[in-house]
């Protein structure tokens, strides 16, 4: 068994060493954050295909969840006690690749055999391949709140202390299977379930207020019952406090909802909110302007 620090019963080996506390502060994860977007670049650029705009929005929220919050342990992948972290918008997946690598549950030279015929790392998370760190298949949208919602339900049926957190994404809630999930959740007053918005405005065919607008899906959630936090997903803080929350919020019997304001192809100029860049890779001079952007050095 993991031997755990004082806070969130995390396991001190899987902690950053950084500050007083032990705990990545915020200029840290904001480096952090754009050294995991220059990976999913490179990784996209290799491969000519994949997923890089929504990938670069969520970089900053799932880097202070992976750096701060989540309990889990790259040498245990299957530990049961852990959190879980489901990407329902799967074709993000490639920053959720670069944390993973990052983290030690895979060498980071998987990253440049991305979408390559046999490698382990596909253009939508699956555990077919066995990819250590990866909880569900996904990538059909709709779909990844409900077996959110489920392995929450799971959890407290074994008397265990482990979070669920999902990430959905905005379009994805033009789907119904979300808002069962949604009326589920509250119901049974599942208060260890986190999902995560990832709220761009944007998906493959534009944005979303003219393929299908989804309206104030903040409101929407409040009124289904959920505890709601409405926040800049690119701002450190703002994301740690609503982390902070989740966690205090356990035993109020109640989900949370916390609604990411996000840009699309967030820290390079040429692809922020332009849907075109929800899908498609770099051309060799895109890349070195971005990793210039982004103050990401390549190693010699």
């Amino acid at each position: 068994m993991p031997e755990f620090s004082s806070d969130y019963r995390q396991p001190r080996s899987f902690r950053i060493m950084a500050g007083k506390e032990g705990k990545m502060e915020s200029e840290a994860l904001k480096r952090k954050a754009n050294a995991l977007r220059g990976d999913v670049l490179r990784m996209v650029t290799l491969a000519d295909s994949g997923h890089p705009g929504g990938a670069l929005g969520m970089a900053d929220v799932l880097t202070v969840l992976f750096y701060r919050f989540l309990r889990h342990d790259p040498l245990r992948p299957d530990w049961p006690e852990r959190d879980r972290f489901l990407l329902s918008n799967g074709h993000a997946c490639p920053i959720l690749y670069a944390i993973l690598a990052d983290r030690g549950y895979f060498p980071k030279e998987e990253l440049w055999l991305l979408r390559k015929l046999g490698a382990l790392l596909q253009g939508h998370p699956s555990t077919a391949w066995e990819i250590p760190g990866v909880e569900v298949s996904s990538g059909s949208l709709g779909n990844g709140l409900s077996v959110a919602l489920g392995m929450a339900m799971a959890a407290r049926l074994d008397g265990r202390d482990s979070r669920i957190y999902c990430s959905i994404s905005d379009a994805e809630c033009q789907e119904g299977q979300p808002w069962e999930a949604a009326t589920a959740a509250v119901h049974y007053g599942v208060d260890r379930l986190c999902a995560i918005l990832d709220w761009n405005g944007c998906q493959i065919d534009g944005h979303t207020k003219t393929v299908m607008d989804v309206g104030d899906l903040a409101a929407k959630f409040r009124a289904f019952g959920w505890n709601v936090r409405e926040i800049s997903g690119h701002d450190v803080d703002a994301i740690v406090s609503s982390f902070d929350a989740f966690l205090g919020a356990a035993g109020a019997g109640r989900p949370t909802f916390l609604a990411c304001h996000n840009t699309l192809g967030k820290g390079v100029s040429f692809m922020e909110d332009e849907p075109k860049w929800h899908h498609g890779a770099l051309s060799p001079d895109e890349l070195a302007r971005a990793l210039s952007e982004l103050g990401v050095v390549l190693p010699r």
